[in-house]
C-alpha cells in the first residue's frame, strides 16, 4: 500500500513540499514528522513500570563500538528536583513535570571496564568525550520517540548544562559522568504545537556541500513561519543593544541569541572533571 505525506510535510515545513512516488504506508514516519514540543501536563501519573519500558527503549539506542557510555539519572527525590527547578526558574515543568531525567555522557563506565578487566584504558580525551555525548542525544532522542509514539509529551532541556557544577553536586556525578540534557516526560496537558523546521534546501547537500542559496532560503523560511508562529514584540531580544524590527524573523531571533552563547563555563567544569580533550 502506497502512501501520501503531503499533509504532514505541510504541517512539518510548510514550503509546499511534496513527494511523488512509492511511499510506504508508515504511521511511525507519520509520528515523527507530526511530533510536538510539551511543556504542560497533566495531572495524570506516570507508572514506574511505563517509565521502566520507556528507559528500555532508550537504552535500546545505537551506540558507538557498543560501548555503550549513556547514563540517565531518574531524579525522584523532591528536594534534588526541587534544587535543580531552582536552577532555571523560567522552566518551571523541570520541577512539575511527572517526570525528570537527567541523560548524560558517561566515559566512567569504560574506565571501569578496564580496572575490571586488568587493562590500563583512558577515556577523558575528545573522542572519549564525543562519543559519549553521542551516545547520550541518541539514547535521549530514542526515549522522545518512544515516549511520544505512546501519546506522551516531552520536552528535552540543554540549559542545565549552564549549571554543570551545581547539577553535578545535587545528582552526585562522579569524574567523566557530564550532563548532555534534561527531559521532563508526562501525559500532556494540551495539545502542544508543530515547530516548523528548515527546509531542505536548507539542510541537504547533495555530493558536496554548498550554501549558496541558504540566503534566500532563509529569507522564505522566515516569512512562513512568521506566517504561523510570528513572534510579538515584546519577544524581541535585547532590544536595548540591537534595536526592535518591523519584521523580526526565526533568522533574527537566533542570530541574536547566539552572540551570548550558552555554556561557557562548560569546558572548564569537563576539565576539572577529568576530560583533558586531548
Amino acid at each position: 500500500m502506497t502512501a501520501n505525506y503531503d499533509a504532514e510535510l505541510a504541517a512539518r515545513f510548510g514550503d509546499g513540499t511534496t513527494l511523488s512516488g512509492q511511499l510506504p504506508q508508515s504511521p511511525t514516519l507519520r509520528h515523527i514528522l507530526l511530533r510536538r514540543t510539551h511543556r504542560r501536563y497533566s495531572d495524570r501519573p506516570l507508572t514506574p513500570e511505563l517509565l521502566r519500558l520507556l528507559l528500555a527503549a532508550a537504552f535500546s539506542a545505537s551506540s558507538k563500538s557498543d560501548f555503550q557510555q549513556a547514563s540517565v539519572v531518574e531524579v525522584a527525590d523532591p528536594a534534588r528536583r526541587r534544587a535543580i527547578a531552582e536552577l532555571v526558574p523560567d522552566m518551571p515543568w523541570i520541577g512539575t513535570a511527572p517526570a525528570f531525567l537527567l541523560f548524560c555522557g558517561d566515559s566512567r563506565r569504560l574506565e571501569r571496564l578496564g580496572e575490571f578487566c586488568g587493562h590500563t584504558v583512558e577515556n577523558g580525551g575528545l573522542e572519549g568525550f564525543f562519543n559519549a555525548a553521542v551516545d547520550a542525544a541518541l539514547a535521549l532522542q530514542t526515549m522522545v520517540l518512544a515516549a511520544e509514539e505512546l501519546g506522551l509529551g516531552c520536552c528535552p532541556i540543554s540549559v542545565v548544562r549552564n549549571h554543570a557544577d551545581a547539577l553535578a553536586h545535587i545528582l552526585e556525578l562522579p569524574e567523566k559522568v557530564f550532563p548532555v540534557a534534561g527531559l521532563t516526560l508526562g501525559w500532556p496537558a494540551q495539545e502542544g504545537y508543530i515547530s516548523m523546521r528548515l527546509p531542505l534546501a536548507a539542510t541537504l547537500h547533495r555530493d558536496r556541500y554548498d550554501d549558496a542559496g541558504l540566503r534566500q532560503a532563509i529569507e522564505d523560511y522566515d516569512r512562513r513561519r512568521d506566517a504561523r508562529h510570528a513572534l510579538p514584540r515584546d519577544r524581541q531580544r535585547r532590544p536595548e543593544v540591537f534595536g526592535y524590527r518591523d519584521f523580526y524573523g526565526w533568522s533574527e531571533d537566533k542570530a541574536r541569541q547566539a552572540t551570548e552563547p550558552e555554556g561557557r563555563g562548560f569546558a572548564a567544569h569537563l576539565r576539572r572533571r577529568g576530560f583533558s580533550f586531548e
